[in-house]
């Protein structure tokens, strides 16, 4: 289980660390470019329903943290599904990867 930590006061949010790679992979373009985004992702029954939204801006301390030491291979069709997402009005959002998808 890999986490995001967001931001000066230390948010961390669990995330599964292949899931986290691609996140990493969508965020760190747009930072490239100067982009400000928002990032939406929903929570599991298992931590009471619901959604949550960050702001993320250039101007923001991002810090990727993964359990494992192995880079997973990225899934070219999730990274277009989550790019085209993060270039909405409405933000990056969270998606499950594409089962077709084949995985390396």
């Amino acid at each position: 289980m890999g986490t995001l930590i967001y931001g000066p006061r230390i948010s961390e949010f669990e995330i599964e660390d292949r899931t986290l790679a691609h996140l990493q992979f969508v965020i760190a373009a747009k930072l490239q470019r100067g982009e400000n985004f928002m990032f939406t992702w929903s929570h599991g029954m298992e931590r009471g329903s619901g959604r949550s939204v960050i702001w993320i801006s250039p101007a923001a301390q991002v810090h990727f943290r993964f359990s494992g030491n192995r880079a997973p291979t990225l899934n070219r069709a999730w990274l277009e599904i989550l790019m085209d997402s993060a270039n909405s009005r409405a933000g990056l959002h969270w998606v499950p990867e594409p089962t077709e998808a084949v995985r390396g």
